[in-house]
């Protein structure tokens, strides 16, 4: 029921189709392709409470669920398709607590968007490419495109005029609503007759809006850095490392990390953004020894902002973008060969004093959903407990 879709295609369906679907249920699914394609769906058997949906729906969003626009509210009929205005789609599946029935079943692809522009949301900068077969077809040259900040140039090559935009200059324009945050800017082709005009300017509007309230489960290899696919809706580039002190000065290359039991465990999460508006809050570590599964078998060390291990402390952060934390290498360690680490790390608006990173240790449900903040899961291990033999590179 729901979840993050990132598959170039596959099949949806309400719980338990074509049986038939429980009560109650709110399904929420995310659809998300590679950058500059757009998600089809369409509809292939759909059997719902009729009327006027107003107990069983399906809703589809051009987009996240909280800030896009709706694309159509479906119970019976017909099987429409709709396509995506971006490289996201929600589609959701409500019930209620009287009437059930067979549900619905669709299907979802990737389609490309056109090539004469294409946009990708990095880390540090929006890479956004105008291709110049585009700007010939509508009479321009490559000299006549420019950015907001007329400063700000781009770089031609053959056949493309190529833009790197940071987030926090040439212009750049960002914003807050419930699901993102969002960078926007305007490239502008102007034609250069300075007293009468025959074609009309173009404007591209750019837009990198970064993901909210996104769970990103990526395994983590200490020599390596972790990247983070981004697209026009992108998520924060973010990575955890192990230190091998308190000082925070060496950290730990070691894959597997070869530990002693109750050794401390010192640990810095990074956000990687060229945004210095921005901060970092550790709100969930959980450890397992299964780095797909942190549920079966799982022991919470800090939980919605609330330590549940007696050993976790946090530390002073010299820089917004740093978190840092310890906590000592507990018993099950001694009864599985491997422990991994999945971290939830909210990014807010420095200063947002009601959002997530200023609120501490809270009960879930009393959480602003209004504030704009991210949240990223990240996987970080194996930790291995160190036997006779083995020796860890960083001993001290």
């Amino acid at each position: 029921c729901g979840g993050s879709i990132s598959n170039s295609s596959g099949m949806l369906q309400s719980p338990f189709y074509p049986g038939s679907y429980p009560n109650n249920a709110d399904c929420v699914w995310e659809i998300q392709v590679e950058n500059n394609f757009r998600v089809m769906l369409t509809f292939r058997d759909i059997a719902m409470q009729s009327g006027r949906c107003q107990y069983d729906y399906v809703e589809v969003y051009d987009g996240p669920p909280h800030s896009s626009p709706l694309l159509g509210r479906l119970c019976s009929g017909s099987f429409p398709t709709y396509i995506s205005s971006s490289n996201m789609m929600t589609v959701r599946f409500h019930s209620d607590s009287r009437y059930t029935f067979r549900g619905f079943q669709a299907h979802y692809s990737s389609v490309p968007a056109d090539h004469n522009t294409t946009l990708l949301c990095l880390p540090d900068y929006m890479h956004a490419v105008v291709s110049r077969d585009y700007l010939q077809s509508q009479g321009y040259t490559a000299q006549m495109v420019t950015l907001n900040d007329s400063r700000c140039k781009p770089i031609i090559t053959s056949h493309e005029v190529i833009f790197n935009i940071p987030y926090n200059g040439c212009g750049t324009i960002r914003e807050e609503n419930n699901d993102t945050i969002n960078y926007s800017n305007m490239i502008k082709v102007t034609s250069s007759g300075y007293i009468i005009k025959r074609k009309k300017n173009i404007h591209l509007h750019i837009s990198c809006k970064m993901l909210q309230n996104t769970w990103m489960q990526i395994m983590y290899v200490a020599e390596d850095t972790v990247d983070v696919n981004e697209n026009q809706f992108g998520r924060y580039d973010m990575n955890i490392t192990f230190y091998d002190s308190s000082s925070f000065l060496w950290q730990v290359h070691d894959s597997p990390y070869y530990i002693d039991l109750n050794q401390n465990l010192y640990l810095q999460a990074y956000l990687h953004s060229s945004d210095p508006n921005l901060i970092v809050f550790v709100d969930t570590c959980v450890a397992s020894p299964d780095p797909h599964d942190f549920n079966t078998l799982a022991y919470d060390i800090i939980r919605n902002g609330c330590a549940k291990d007696s050993s976790y402390v946090t530390y002073y952060s010299p820089y917004n973008h740093l978190a840092r934390f310890k906590f000592n290498a507990f018993e099950f360690i001694s009864r599985h060969t491997l422990v991994y680490l999945q971290c939830e790390l909210v990014v807010c608006r420095l200063g947002d004093y009601s959002s997530r990173c200023y609120q501490g240790c809270i009960n879930r449900s009393k959480r602003d959903t209004s504030s704009a903040n991210e949240n990223v899961n990240v996987v970080v291990g194996p930790l291995q407990l160190r036997e006779g033999g083995a020796q860890s590179k960083n001993t001290g």
